[in-house]
């Protein structure tokens, strides 16, 4: 069994879970292990490896399970720094295969399952996990956390999750567990809080706001910064937002210091060694590249924020997406940015065509082959910015290709950034 196209071949479109806990009920399926359970739009994934790297540096066996992934199902499932082998993910499958096919479980739901199965069997002494898309229903609520974190709520996955800020915060509370603590950002808008505030009290559970920070300070492609308890941290991403996940990672340890005190090194270190692929990742500064998966509206505004910060020369854009985000919000947000904004597609089921951009062609440029058009814009504007953006698959993609060295760099003085 190839267990990519495995996974990818049970993926679909509707949006439930009565198979997935009938599997579950089947089984007896249970977890024992302290988590903490991150739901949120944008920031989730940061939120996670932040806690993560914190809690590993603390000397705990952690287990971390986020997604998505592009290449490798392995890449979602993560304990003591090391990625679960590809024989393990197969053997808890196989283990489970007939079941597995009898209640008709979609990928996301295989991977959650063999994630908490592996967890268990790897006796982690807390866990980390990312919803996927909601909350209520999500294959990951399937347990009671330690801990639950909303990072932030804005419109997506409308046709699944709901039409207002109001509805999609109802599904992200559903992470909300009895007498368990929740973490929110400390600015989360009326609308939403008012749902999650009253969630929160039918279940007694008290509500923690993430700490803020301040007197942040931008040098070496880093930000160093401070919050009440805490000066000079750093962490090393050009990306301004992922200050606000760092203080939802130092609010967390905070909340469950009592069962799993770390100290003030562990909190550097963590923080300081976190690197996250696909999140304004830098790949060179001749000319100036930029990776970033940021999918959704929210999640463009801060990327444009940020690159206008850090930019060298002119911006060239190269954008490709999944056929259900939001393009008409996102692209005017990207040419606020840049006017010289590519379209493209990559090798993905979901990803958009050339003619699924008929309505802006006479607005953008497209080009069908991503790889032909980022190694021209390396070799013609040696001392602008490169921005890759669209989707966090396409990210990964363009990302694993620079690392395999599938594009050149010219080779000139570089200039003083």
């Amino acid at each position: 069994m190839e267990l990519k196209s495995y996974l990818q071949e049970r993926n679909r479109d509707i949006y439930e879970r009565d198979e997935f806990d009938s599997f579950l009920d089947k089984i007896r399926f249970s977890f024992d292990i302290p988590f903490i359970h991150v739901a949120g739009t944008n920031g989730k994934g940061s939120t996670c490896k932040y806690i993560y790297e914190i809690l590993k540096d603390a000397g705990y066996k952690v287990g971390l399970f986020m997604s998505p992934c592009y290449n490798d199902p392995c890449q979602l499932i993560e304990v003591d720094g090391k990625l679960i082998n590809e024989n393990d993910f197969l053997n808890i499958i196989n283990d489970n295969k007939k079941l597995i096919e009898k209640y008709d479980l979609s990928g996301f739901e295989i991977e959650t399952f063999v994630a908490y199965t592996y967890f268990k069997k790897e006796k982690c002494d807390i866990c980390v996990i990312e919803c996927g898309m909601g909350g209520e229903i999500d294959a990951t609520n399937i347990a009671t956390p330690i801990l639950s974190i909303i990072t932030s709520i804005s419109l997506e996955h409308t046709n699944a999750l709901g039409k207002t800020v109001g509805e999609i915060a109802l599904h992200k509370a559903g992470i909300i567990k009895r007498e368990v603590p929740v973490l929110i950002p400390f600015d989360l808008r009326d609308d939403a809080l008012n749902v999650i505030a009253n969630v929160a009290k039918e279940n007694n559970s008290p509500i923690y706001q993430s700490e803020n920070y301040s007197f942040e300070k931008y040098a070496d492609f880093g930000y160093t910064f401070s919050t009440r308890q805490y000066e000079n941290l750093r962490i090393n991403t050009p990306a301004r937002y992922s200050l606000r996940d760092a203080c939802f990672a130092l609010s967390a340890v905070s909340i469950i210091k009592d069962k799993f005190p770390v100290n003030e090194e562990n909190i550097r270190h963590g923080l300081n060694n976190m690197y996250l692929s696909g999140r304004m990742n830098v790949i060179d500064k001749n000319p100036l590249v930029i990776i970033d998966g940021g999918h959704n509206p929210e999640a463009i505004h801060q990327l444009v924020n940020e690159v206008e910060c850090i930019q060298r020369g002119n911006v060239h854009i190269v954008f490709a997406c999944f056929k259900d985000k939001n393009i008409n919000i996102m692209l005017p947000e990207l040419s606020i940015l840049s006017k010289d904004l590519i379209l493209t597609s990559f090798d993905h089921l979901r990803a958009r065509e050339e003619g699924d951009y008929f309505l802006y062609l006479e607005e953008y440029k497209f080009n069908e082959d991503h790889q032909a058009l980022i190694q021209d814009l390396l070799d013609n504007n040696p001392n602008d910015t490169v921005l890759i953006c669209g989707s966090l698959a396409f990210a990964y993609l363009v990302k694993d290709e620079f690392d395999k060295g599938e594009y050149v760099f010219k080779d000139f003085k570089p200039d003083t950034i």
